[in-house]
């Protein structure tokens, strides 16, 4: 049995439109004769007495392909009778539904064979690509480089800044937690200042804390200029502030640099949130934990971002410490040898 004259009448047009249209696949074909192909195995995969296609044959084209016909069913102009609208969107979603199954017992076998590992690695290249290039262009209409930029853009621009960026700092986790912290701090120690620091982590969390009218404190130390790793200082300040604005909804976050004896500083980032449960205490430094709940605490089920700013201070010879009390706040902080600089340098 197959689809309704109507129904199959207007898909034959929606796969006229795609044909004629096939540069629009191009990341995923070379030529309009593979997409006029494809189309066609496709258009057979509706049919609701047609065998459902095997692993071998499903090839990215044929999704992306899928995923367009059922766009253009629901927006396309013309558009088709409700009655046939329900039958082609349930036929779309027969053969996603059965693609989609496969496809991730595919991905989970690659994931649990011998290259496990580097399938990961490359799909967090293949996310800091676009990452990059979107944080790129909100740099450039930031600066006005586009022209001028209203205040209220500015703060839009700055969200999307610090959205790209959280989420390219996610890909690096991954990428970092493969290779292990000792290529985490491979630049070594050099002159850096905490007052650029504190300065670059401020202006990408100042339009979260804007956005949710939290206060951002920084405090910074008499001696400015020290010699570490200003790298690997710089990610750890910047994901446990951000870590600290997400689960913060009143008050504010302080960044704390203090002097103790000799070259001794200690870095502390502290909230006024919501706190952290003893119960979740156990496994909040564990990479790819389940995702935990207690009361109305959550915290990401990857665990990616502590699990990496640990494994930076223990490469720069320190240990993360936590101090927590549910609903008055949390305290991350580290203690680091970092001797002051005597001599002048310059940072352009």
């Amino acid at each position: 049995m197959g689809l309704p004259d109507t129904a199959r009448g207007h898909l034959d047009e929606v796969a006229g439109r795609l044909q004629a249209d096939w540069q629009r696949f191009g990341t995923d074909t070379v030529s309009a004769e593979e997409v006029r192909a494809v189309t066609a195995e496709v258009l057979e995969w509706l049919a609701p007495s047609h065998p459902l296609p095997d692993d071998g044959l499903i090839t990215p084209l044929h999704v992306r392909l899928l995923g367009a016909i059922r766009r253009e069913v629901l927006l396309g102009t013309p558009a088709p009778t409700q009655a046939d609208a329900v039958v082609l969107l349930a036929a779309v979603e027969r053969v996603m539904v059965a693609i989609e199954s496969r496809w991730a017992e595919r991905f989970r076998d690659r994931l649990d064979g011998p290259n496990g590992v580097e399938l990961v690695v490359e799909i967090a290249h293949d996310l800091r690509s676009p990452l990059t290039s979107i944080l790129f262009l909100a740099e450039t209409m930031l600066q006005g480089r586009s022209g001028p930029v209203s205040a209220l853009q500015e703060r839009q621009l700055g969200l999307i800044y610090a959205a790209a960026l959280g989420l390219s700092a996610v890909a690096s986790d991954m990428v970092e937690l493969v290779r292990g912290k000792d290529r985490l701090t491979a630049e070594g120690r050099f002159p850096f200042s905490f007052a650029e620091v504190l300065g670059a982590v401020e202006d990408i969390v100042r339009p979260i804390a804007e956005e949710k009218g939290l206060a951002l404190r920084l405090h910074p130390p008499t001696r400015d200029v020290r010699v570490g790793h200003p790298a690997a200082l710089s990610r750890v300040l910047l994901n446990l502030t951000t870590n600290a604005l997400k689960f913060t909804t009143t008050g504010g976050v302080d960044i704390r640099i203090e002097e103790l004896d000799g070259d001794l500083v200690e870095c502390s980032v502290a909230d006024t949130g919501r706190g952290i449960p003893a119960e979740a205490l156990a496994t909040l430094f564990e990479p790819f934990r389940r995702r935990q709940q207690a009361g109305d605490y959550a915290f990401s089920g990857s665990g990616l971002g502590l699990s990496i700013c640990r494994k930076l201070v223990e490469a720069m010879g320190a240990e993360l410490a936590v101090s927590t009390e549910p609903g008055v706040g949390t305290r991350f902080s580290f203690r680091l040898e970092l001797p002051a600089q005597t001599e002048e340098v310059y940072f352009g």
